[in-house]
């Protein structure tokens, strides 16, 4: 027989070999478990996947890729930074845009970033936008959408300018022009009605200005401030807060009310003697 260190106890209580093959395929085992806790257990709702707000949008002109994204992070219904960046750097001629859980975005690149980065020392050469884009979808599919993690890629390689999403479960798009976050219909109904084959630097940098716009203007996740990245073959050029949208209305008259507009039944005014006095023990 099998001693303790050579065995292990599996979820059905059975012992198997540790050096068992596996069967392969996805286990479902979890849905029963689920089923039970739905139907027994005390719980008047099952948890739901956890809601966020962004707008991030990229297009392709004619000589690069132009990337946008607003500046709100929220916290369920509290915005928690008015100016946070969700434009990444993943390497010299790649960058992303993040929306989802801020934790896993921040993470996510930078991991990926260093990856590129030796990516680049052992090969001698400049990343594709390809290779970062597989190298993304492949990591996110194993952890199966549990990774809150979606990107709008965009580079320019030997090939040319490139643009991808990436979608929490590891699936791929490459469109010339994409939007994602809560506010991407408002951001793609922009570039459906605006957007040309071989687009000018500045139409393609004012149009992702609108988009992001849009976004921010009727999504109550997006707000604040656009950013925006372009990204050609001579360089990249970053614009850190180039618009700003977010600011509180404030009235020119001010809001100062006059004492008596407000009434009131009863007023009680004591004065309170404060005295010195020795703190008490402590237990």
């Amino acid at each position: 027989c099998f001693t303790f260190d050579h065995c292990l106890l599996t979820r059905k209580g059975r012992m198997s070999s540790a050096m068992e093959l596996p069967t392969g395929g996805f286990v479902f085992e979890n849905t029963q478990r689920n089923e039970w806790m739905a139907s027994n257990a005390n719980m008047s709702k099952m948890p739901t996947t956890k809601k966020t707000g962004t707008t991030i949008a990229g297009i392709v002109f004619k000589d690069g890729v132009v990337l946008g994204a607003d500046t709100r992070a929220t916290a369920g219904s509290v915005v928690a930074d008015k100016n946070c960046e969700k434009i990444h750097y993943l390497a010299p001629n790649i960058f992303c845009c993040g929306a989802g859980t801020s934790a896993d975005c921040d993470h996510v690149t930078e991991m990926m970033s260093n990856n590129l980065s030796l990516h680049r020392l052992n090969t001698g050469k400049e990343c594709r936008v390809v290779t970062a884009v597989n190298m993304l979808a492949q990591m996110l599919f194993r952890y199966q959408g549990h990774i809150g993690t979606a990107l709008v890629i965009g580079g320019v390689d030997v090939d040319g300018p490139h643009l991808f999403t990436v979608w929490p479960h590891g699936s791929i798009d490459q469109l010339p022009f994409v939007t994602m976050g809560s506010g991407s219909l408002a951001a793609m109904s922009v570039f459906e009605s605006e957007y040309q084959d071989n687009l000018q630097r500045e139409q393609a940098r004012d149009l992702v200005r609108g988009a992001i716009g849009a976004g921010i203007s009727n999504d109550l996740g997006s707000g604040s401030n656009c950013d925006i990245t372009i990204i050609t073959r001579d360089g990249v050029e970053r614009f850190r807060n180039i618009d700003r949208m977010g600011d509180k209305w404030r009235s020119a008259a001010g809001f100062n009310v006059p004492k008596g507009t407000t009434d009131y039944y009863n007023e009680v005014i004591k004065n309170v003697v404060v005295e010195d006095a020795a703190a008490p023990p402590m237990l």
